[in-house]
């Protein structure tokens, strides 16, 4: 398995993985179902974004993005998703820790992420990838202006 930069021309494929609104929404946000390619594309034109997919024989199964924030010397771990067909194989923990090694080699001393509240599958591989929820004062101060309380989690 590999994890390489992301190719725009994978945007529609990764934009098809959501298999309801719902999956959409704990994923990137969005109220959209399903998602157009041309929105997963558009994320790549953000500098501060650097996408990747894990590729197993030479074929997508996972993608994330790294988050950078220069200013707060910090690294946010996104929009994380497996394929629909390679679920259940431990392949979002792989693709986590592929994505933690990237973060941890930008230099950034905390690389932190969120998480909808409602994604039990997601926050168990989270957590057994080395993430701890951060403490509840800088969680609410986070989630003030967000969408959703999320789960708020940083690396150990």
């Amino acid at each position: 398995m590999d994890l390489l930069s992301f190719s725009t021309a994978h945007a529609t494929t990764v934009a098809n993985w959501p298999v309801s609104a719902t999956e959409v929404a704990m994923w990137c946000g969005r109220r959209e179902f399903p998602v157009a390619g041309e929105t997963v594309a558009a994320w790549q034109r953000d500098t501060d974004v650097a996408a990747h997919l894990l590729v197993e024989d030479e074929r997508p199964v996972a993608y994330g993005e790294l988050w950078v924030d220069a200013q707060e010397d910090e690294v946010e771990l996104a929009r994380i998703i497996v394929a629909p067909e390679s679920r259940g194989r431990g392949l979002g923990r792989v693709l986590v820790r592929g994505l933690l090694g990237e973060a941890r080699g930008s230099g950034h001393s905390d690389v932190f992420m969120r998480v909808h509240p409602d994604n039990d599958r997601a926050l168990r591989c989270y957590r057994g990838a080395g993430f701890v929820p951060v403490g509840p004062e800088l969680a609410e101060a986070w989630n003030a202006v967000q969408p959703v309380d999320y789960v708020w989690l940083r690396h150990q």
